[in-house]
């Protein structure tokens, strides 16, 4: 398989993958494989811009709408899933294409995760229902006291980093840390990363502009059946949580829309910061369509 090559066409929020990840498709042969951990959800679909149907039935797509909300679906299950994939799609076609911004997923297929043991279910629901009675402080603490090694190196401020480290830790008996060896799997294949890229001004612009065609499409009614279920991983998704915000009195609606906008950038300036540390990626305008079709043909098999 090591003759095959996947191709991974990434990019912060906005910038405009989905265009012309149909023309990388189309040239390629090959369906698109999505690396979104939020289009995977199939309640969630203006507010992450999920292919609409006409899209999806122009080019066939892997994960997209294949996971609930109320699943418990993990960026680990995902590089086992689409590696297998990728197995089954290099044997038809030596081409393959990756699509996304979420960068735990895209690490997930070219760099590949720690084998973490797994949770037994009802040590993951004693842990969570401690936190929800005790809050971030209790959290960082027991964490501290289980893996001190791990404490000083995670964000004490994302609760779910947390969680899992101490569901791990308690799971096994042994700190979350000594599972981590940080080492890159050596895949099968060639990778080949597209990056897009605009200028910052003209990005924020499109994200805004996005976020108000969002808001026409029906975010909102999307959102409100959902709203009894806001506590779950899956809602704490730009566009989403800030909905909830509105929805329980605690903002005007016209704040909740800004914040959604807000979010939306920061969440690119996060993207950007990932991406820089990259050095693999190949770097192009979403406007020089040609020119990045031309740079694939030089690695198509």
């Amino acid at each position: 398989m090591q003759s095959s090559t996947l191709f991974v066409l990434l990019g912060p929020t906005g910038v405009g993958k989905t265009e012309l990840s149909f023309n990388i498709a189309k040239l390629l042969g090959a369906p698109i494989i999505s690396s979104d951990s939020r289009q995977i959800y199939k309640e969630l679909k203006i507010g992450t811009a999920a292919p609409t149907q006409e899209q999806l039935l122009q080019v066939k797509h892997y994960f997209i709408g294949t996971q609930s909300i109320f699943d418990s679906y993990s960026a680990g299950q995902y590089e086992e899933e689409a590696i297998k994939l990728l197995e089954d799609l290099f044997a038809v076609n030596p081409n393959q294409l990756l699509v996304g911004g979420s960068m735990m997923y895209i690490d997930a297929v070219c760099k590949g995760f720690d084998n973490i043991p797994s949770v037994p279910e009802h040590i993951r629901k004693e842990v969570n229902e401690q936190y929800q009675q005790n809050g971030l402080e209790w959290l960082q603490q027991e964490l501290k006291k289980v893996d001190p090694v791990h404490y000083e190196k995670v964000d004490r401020f994302n609760h779910k980093r947390m969680l899992h480290a101490l569901e791990v830790s308690i799971a096994t008996g042994q700190p979350y840390s000594s599972f981590c060896t940080g080492q890159t799997k050596k895949r099968p294949f060639n990778i080949v990363k597209i990056g897009l890229n605009r200028p910052r001004p003209e990005l924020y612009e499109r994200i805004n502009l996005r976020v108000d065609q969002m808001i026409e499409e029906g975010l909102i009614n999307e959102a409100e059946p959902l709203f009894p279920y806001r506590h779950l991983n899956s809602l704490n998704t730009v566009g989403y949580k800030e909905l909830y915000q509105y929805m329980e009195g605690n903002c005007t609606l016209d704040f909740a829309i800004e914040k959604i906008k807000q979010d939306s950038r920061n969440y690119a300036k996060r993207q950007f910061t990932w991406f820089n540390a990259d050095k693999e990626i190949h770097w192009f305008h979403p406007d020089e369509s040609e020119k990045i079709l031309d740079f694939i043909q030089g690695y198509m098999r």
